[in-house]
Order: C-alpha cells, then sequence, then structure tokens
C-alpha cells in the first residue's frame, strides 16, 4: 500500500503543485526582471495579451460543446490548457503587487481559483481513466464476459462519471473569473487615463 500512495504522490499529487509553483515562480520571475531593468510600465500592457491567450484557449470548451467542428478534442485540449497557463501567466505579472485594486485582485483570485479547479480536473479525470482502464484489462485478463466485466467495473465506472461531471463545478468558475474580468477591463478602460 505504502508503494501505491507514493506512485500516487509522485504521478498525481506533485505535478499538480509543481503546475501551480511554476506559474507563480514564472510570474515572480518575470515581474522581477521588469523591475530591475526599470520598464515596470510593460506589465501594465500584458494583461491584452493574457486575455487574448485566455479566449484564444476557449476553442476546446467550444468543440466539446460543438459550437465549432474543426480540431480533434485531444488536441485542442492540450492547447487549451498551454494558452490558457501562457495567459494566466502574464494576467498574473500584469497584476503585479498592487493592492489598491479590488476588483482587478477579485479578478486574479477567480483565475487562479479557475486554474486550481482546471489542474484538479486534470488529475482527476486522468486518474479516474487510468483505474477504470487498468481495472478492466486486468478484469479481461482473467477471461470475464463483457456482461460480467460491466458489473465488475460498474462503481469504478460510475466514480468516473461523476469526476468527468467535475466541468460542472469548473463552468460557473470558469463564468465568475470571465465577469470579474471583464468588469476589470471596462474599468481600466474608462479610468485608463487616456493621453
Amino acid at each position: 500500500m505504502s508503494g501505491l500512495r507514493t506512485s500516487l504522490i509522485s504521478r498525481e499529487v506533485i505535478p499538480f503543485y509543481l503546475s501551480l509553483a511554476a506559474l507563480g515562480g514564472a510570474a515572480l520571475a518575470i515581474d522581477a526582471v521588469l523591475h530591475l531593468a526599470n520598464i515596470v510600465w510593460v506589465g501594465r500592457y500584458l494583461g491584452i495579451p493574457g486575455v487574448v491567450l485566455i479566449l484564444a484557449s476557449s476553442g476546446y470548451s467550444m468543440r466539446k460543446r460543438k459550437l465549432i467542428r474543426s480540431g480533434k478534442p485531444a488536441s485542442l485540449l492540450r492547447w487549451h490548457e498551454r494558452l490558457a497557463w501562457a495567459g494566466s501567466l502574464l494576467v498574473l505579472v500584469h497584476a503585479g503587487i498592487h493592492f489598491n485594486a479590488i476588483l482587478a485582485w477579485l479578478a486574479v483570485w477567480a483565475m487562479l481559483i479557475n486554474i486550481a479547479s482546471g489542474l484538479t480536473g486534470k488529475y482527476l479525470l486522468g486518474r479516474s481513466r487510468t483505474r477504470l482502464e487498468a481495472t478492466r484489462t486486468q478484469l479481461r485478463a482473467q477471461g470475464l464476459s463483457a456482461e460480467d466485466l460491466e458489473e465488475k467495473t460498474y462503481w469504478d465506472s460510475l466514480t468516473f462519471d461523476v469526476v468527468k461531471a467535475w466541468r460542472v463545478v469548473h463552468l460557473p468558475i470558469t463564468l465568475a473569473f470571465g465577469v470579474l474580468a471583464l468588469a476589470h477591463i471596462i474599468s481600466a478602460l474608462l479610468f485608463w487615463g487616456w493621453r
């Protein structure tokens, strides 16, 4: 059991936290470079390409909901993860360490919760799928009929279906982030100080 626990931690828990740490570390590093180079003002504009990348990452969601027909879901999912990560990185650098903008920080926190939700779903779904397939493979090797196989994997299949329903939680979090980000963008445009 100890080997299984160690394997679970090294395969799933550590990559999850490393993904979050890499995002935070990269944001801090870029922010530090901007400060050292005395070009902190660049961060003000990084929110724009960050939002564009996050919006571009929605191709996967649109494909899943049949709003677009082109693209392979697995490939679009990888692009979704990469573009959302890169966009979130730029938004975090854009946010910097300015604590005077409450709406902006609410949007950033909603984005971070959205990232954590997405990564949680990614790892939970992967783990559930792997476990279900391993169980099915093991039972097929024992020579079980298709009917017996379905009966024996009923609870694993049910668990996998429940984990797939994680998207029901992820979508409202994404919408909250979208609303807060849009409110921040509108207020920034209104109070930008155009000169």
